[in-house]
């Protein structure tokens, strides 16, 4: 008597199922040596300790704002008060989470305070433990900037071509039928 392929199917389904108690221990075990690559989060704005060291009382807002960036946080009720947040999170560390607070009397920087901020070559070495070496200048040198310098000039002393404005314009909509 032939086998039918229904009965075929079936034996071959219920062989199928019958395994998989044996292969979810397997894959339990399997999964449990393997971690997922988790993605170092950082949120907010870093400020280093170079940074800091570079606001001054009396200086501008713009100017705080030109070295440490745009806040984090403001508010409508507190408008002398600036926060800047920053916060990194890793696999298997603890979120590390840094404030600095900048008060103004009118527009000029009355006081700071905060945690105590890393360098940017400390803040470097801890997001990657293998690659931590030399921290690139972030400063441009005088050869540099004399290079740019030349290129100024010439681009001004051309002032671009007016263009005419056209004598009639299109109608804005269609001829009536």
């Amino acid at each position: 008597m032939p086998v039918r392929p229904v009965f075929l199917l079936a034996a071959t389904a219920c062989a199928f199922v019958a395994g998989c108690g044996s292969l979810d221990s397997a894959s339990n075990r399997i999964a449990g040596m393997i971690t997922p690559y988790k993605v170092e989060v950082v949120q907010g704005n870093f400020v280093s300790r170079e940074q800091v060291e570079a606001l001054k009382p009396g200086i501008s807002r713009q100017q705080v704002r030109e070295v440490l960036g745009t806040p984090l946080v403001t508010s409508l009720f507190h408008a002398d008060r600036w926060d800047y947040v920053f916060t990194l999170k890793r696999q298997g560390v603890e979120p590390q989470q840094r404030k600095l607070t900048v008060f103004f009397k009118g527009d000029a920087l009355d006081r700071f305070e905060g945690d105590t901020m890393p360098s940017e070559a400390e803040f470097v070495a801890a997001l990657d433990k293998r690659k931590a070496g030399k921290v690139p200048p972030l400063e441009a040198t005088p050869e540099q900037l004399k290079r740019y310098e030349t290129d100024k000039p010439a681009a001004a002393a051309t002032p671009p071509a007016a263009v005419p404005a056209p004598a009639n314009y299109p109608p804005l909509e269609p001829p009536a039928r």
